[in-house]
């Protein structure tokens, strides 16, 4: 090494390098002076080329120094580096020939201090909230009973057991554990997978899906809880369609989860509260909705009743009702006989005078005389013509005389049916037909009569069997009655006309 960098001898020429010499010279002796170094500085440009290796620029106020990390240590590092975040860089330096260059390989990276932690989560904060993972209308609404909920934390630590304690208290609930790891470089992976794994179930299937998730950890400083300001992390619980709960720090601890959830809860037996109402309370509340239900329907019925009996006493008497109805049917039942012993001798009447004008005899003679009037006027006309005329009128007359007397004769049939019907029905209705049961009509004096006294009174009697009148006196009614009935002869069937 000495012989490339010493000055040569008075006199003599000066030796000649390849620039691959002088490069791998150089950075041997790089390598050699600065072989472990820790770097603080502004992270600048950052380049994510698809190999998976970072690029990035560390600097300062006056001078920029390239670093580059490669893919295995990138994957691993609890904090990515991102533009403008101060950071406290270890690693080596090289050289790199091919650009004649010199460049930091950075074996770990990590926020210099509080200031540039709160500072990337602020940066973070605002790219969240710009893209509306924190809006309020994107929040779902918790289940009131949830069937299954799902708890994501250390499956070693007191937060378990508080959750688990809080519930079976509250009331108890299937519970799904995902363990993971709340603190380090694993636990924004874990987290992220565990909350996407519980949305990744299906109902029906071995496991039962989630009906609610809570995300739960213990307090510490903010380095402890960052794997839950970590972006994955938020995304993940903001597309979560299980609703979920965040529970991690004590009251006074924020992280990002906490924003894009669902649901905050100061602490994890704060979310078990939050998960299930009090099975005690609850129970008390469905008695006191029992007993409101039970005074509502009595209370109905009663009032109902009530108003039923109101109603009925403002309503008439049902005999009183039908006592006007039943006196108007009376009254036309006694009118009924007399109105159809009037209304078929008016149609026999008309059927008479009907009838009298269209018996075959008076049409006979009108054809006669309409003939014999042909005649004469065919006699005093040309009578080839008049014998064809007279042929087409004598078959037209002979036609409407056929065509009359078979519609007078129907139409005459059709009143005689009708008549026969009417007084069909005057008979059923009349007196008559109780008399072909037996009974008789007695009358004294010309008048109906319906007492003993009234027949002692009477000068002559008059008893109207189904087949007749007899007459006779007061004293041998009685025999005259029972011989009538004796020898009472077959009915006579008698004649409309």
């Amino acid at each position: 090494m000495s012989d490339l960098i010493d000055d040569p001898m008075e006199g003599e020429n000066a030796p000649e390098f390849t620039v691959t010499e002088i490069s791998g010279a150089v950075k041997r002796t790089i390598e050699g002076e600065f072989g472990h170094v820790r770097v603080k500085g502004e992270v600048g440009r950052v380049s994510r080329p698809r190999s998976g290796h970072i690029y990035l620029d560390l600097k300062d106020d006056r001078s920029v120094l390239a670093g580059v990390i490669w893919k295995g240590v990138a994957s691993r590092l609890a904090v990515q580096p991102e533009e403008g975040m101060e950071v406290v860089a270890t690693g080596k330096l090289t050289t790199f020939g091919g650009q004649s260059k010199y460049q930091m390989v950075i074996e770990d990276i990590a926020p210099a201090g509080m200031g540039a932690l709160m500072a990337m989560l602020e940066k973070r904060k605002t790219m969240l909230a710009a893209e509306g993972l924190f809006a309020p209308e994107r929040k779902q609404e918790l289940p009131y009973l949830p069937e299954v909920i799902g708890v994501i934390t250390s499956p070693s630590g007191a937060v378990i057991r508080d959750i688990l304690h809080r519930l079976r208290d509250r009331f108890p609930r299937k519970v799904l554990i995902w363990p993971v790891a709340v603190q380090g470089k694993q636990c924004a992976p874990e987290v992220t997978r565990a909350i996407e794994g519980f949305n990744a179930m299906t109902r029906g299937g071995a496991l039962p899906r989630p009906d609610l998730i809570i995300v739960a950890r213990g307090g510490g400083s903010i380095e402890d809880l960052w794997g839950f300001n970590e972006e994955s992390v938020a995304r993940a619980a903001a597309a979560s369609d299980i609703p979920l709960i965040s529970a991690v720090g004590h009251e006074t601890d924020t992280t990002l989860i906490d924003y894009v959830s669902d649901q905050r809860a100061p602490t994890p037996t704060a979310a078990a509260e939050l998960a299930v109402p009090v099975r005690l309370e609850l129970l008390a509340w469905l008695d006191d909705q029992d007993a409101r239900l039970t005074r509502a329907a009595t209370g109905g019925v009663d009032q109902r009743k009530q108003r039923l009996r109101d109603l009925a006493r403002a309503m008439p008497n049902l005999e009183a009702l039908l006592d006007t109805p039943r006196q108007r049917l009376d009254r036309a039942s006694d009118r009924l006989p007399a109105a159809l012993d009037r209304a078929t001798q008016i149609k026999r009447l008309q059927l008479s005078e009907v009838s009298g004008s269209l018996r075959p005899t008076a049409l006979s003679r009108l054809v006669v005389d309409a003939k014999t009037k042909l005649e004469d006027r065919a006699s005093r006309l040309n009578p080839a013509l008049l014998d064809r005329d007279t042929e087409r009128k004598r078959d037209k007359l002979t036609q409407i005389t056929g065509r009359l007397a078979r519609v007078s004769q129907g139409q005459v049939d059709g009143w005689r049916k009708r008549v026969e019907a009417l007084e069909r029905v005057r008979q059923t209705l009349g007196y008559e037909e109780t008399l072909m049961r037996g009974y008789a009509v007695v009358r004294g004096d010309g008048d109906v009569i319906t007492t003993k006294g009234a027949a002692k009174k009477a000068a002559v009697l008059e008893i109207q069997f189904q087949d007749g009148r007899y007459k006779l006196g007061a004293a041998s009614a009685a025999s005259t009655v029972r011989k009538a009935k004796k020898d009472k002869p077959p009915p006579d069937q008698g004649s409309l006309f």
